[in-house]
């Protein structure tokens, strides 16, 4: 079950109305962990994870919600890695809302990563209706690969000296019935860059992206935040400050709307180390 993956959380012993903070959390922990991951899924990502923590240098860029930018922000720091004369590889497990066409976040991904490898291989199953990827899927009669979305990355380990992996909305969206994008988050072992929009509320949506990121399995290691600037009005640096602040991450840099290089530059190899 969902709660089962949290550390600190059991689910209640009946399904009663819970009593306290404590048994309350755990009890909507566990109404949301209706699906059990199977036994084979547990072996493979276990597999899969032992494999990839031996692969080449990478990054995991998470959001702390769809719409943050972190396509954009994904290919800003894939173009300069590859100016830096590094050998990129791009991969999102899976995307949804797709044309098929070259606005497709794959597309963009791969021409900043300076179309390193097969496009195919950027994202392996993507899917036109702009829902959660499992429900995208079943629109079309098909189902999201659980396997794939792990091995996809497999095609990148001898092919780049680091692999910027896209998530899919927030840590906690949902990839499959069993599978959040967190579950691909731990199962891959990249340091996590979160994107967050500089706008009104993202303190509280940053600060519940990093508390998942501590608590889920063993913990998310996360290298820092980027505050993106998503609307075409300014926010002043109150986000920015109030950020660093209450965050143990640090702000690894900001960036202005549409701007193209991040207002301080980052040493993104040296985060994967």
């Amino acid at each position: 079950m969902l709660c089962q993956r949290f550390r600190g959380f059991t689910p209640p012993a009946t399904a009663c109305r819970p009593d306290g903070a404590e048994e309350t959390a755990a009890y909507l922990l566990f109404c949301l962990g209706r699906a059990r991951l199977k036994y084979h899924y547990i072996i493979c990502a276990s597999v899969v994870r032992s494999e990839l923590l031996m692969t080449a240098h990478g990054l995991f860029i998470a959001g702390t919600d769809t719409d943050v930018g972190k396509t954009y922000v994904t290919a800003l720091i894939a173009r300069q890695l590859v100016a830096e004369g590094k050998n990129i590889g791009a991969y999102k497990p899976a995307a949804s809302g797709c044309s098929f066409d070259e606005k497709d976040d794959p597309y963009v991904l791969w021409d900043a990563a300076g179309k390193s490898g097969d496009l195919e291989h950027v994202c392996p199953q993507r899917f036109a209706a702009p829902l959660a990827p499992h429900l995208a899927a079943r629109a079309e009669g098909r189902e999201v690969d659980a396997e794939l979305l792990r091995s996809g990355l497999e095609y990148w380990r001898d092919r780049c000296d680091i692999v910027l992996v896209e998530g899919v909305g927030g840590l906690m969206s949902p990839l499959t019935d069993d599978d959040y994008v967190a579950d691909l988050a731990w199962d891959f072992g990249f340091p996590l860059v979160v994107v967050a929009p500089n706008v009104l509320g993202v303190i509280n949506q940053t600060l519940q992206t990093l508390i998942t990121a501590a608590t889920f399995r063993d913990g998310l290691d996360v290298a820092g935040i980027v505050l993106n600037q998503t609307l075409a009005k300014a926010n002043d640096n109150s986000n920015r400050d109030e950020l660093a602040t209450r965050c143990v991450p640090p702000i690894l840099t900001t960036l202005r709307r549409n701007a193209d290089a991040f207002d301080r530059r980052v040493d993104w190899m040296g985060l994967t180390d």
